[in-house]
Formats: structure tokens, sequence, C-alpha cells
């Protein structure tokens, strides 16, 4: 049940950071980091599958991160 917990809110907080990206770079930074949370999740559930996609997309967020500089 902790693990079910804790991926609602690693997901709802890389959701809501990914709608508020256009705000800031703030936002693309906070939604790499929350992608990571998500990965975590996902390991942590056994779907490694979202997991690995979750460290991508997390690599993709960061590197836009810096690009927005």
């Amino acid at each position: 049940m902790a693990v079910t917990i804790y991926g609602l809110c690693a997901v709802t907080f890389m959701m809501t950071m990914y709608a508020l990206e256009r705000r800031g770079r703030f936002y693309i930074v906070a939604f790499a980091a929350g992608c990571l949370l998500s990965s975590a999740y996902g390991f942590l559930a056994g779907a490694w599958p979202f997991g690995l996609a979750e460290i991508v997309w997390s690599y993709i967020a960061w590197r836009r991160f810096r690009l927005t500089g």
C-alpha cells in the first residue's frame, strides 16, 4: 500500500510539473526530478519498463532545461 501511495504522489507531482513547464525553467527541472521519482516507483512496483521509460524522460527534460538557459 505504501508503494502505491508513493507512486500516486510521484506521478501526480511529475504531471503537475509537466503542466507548468511553460511558466519557467524551474518547472522543467522539477519535471525531470518527478520523472526520477516516478522511475523509482516503477522499479519498486516491479514495472521495470515504466521505470526505464521514466529515466529516459528525465534525461530529455534535463537536456531541455540545460538548453533553455
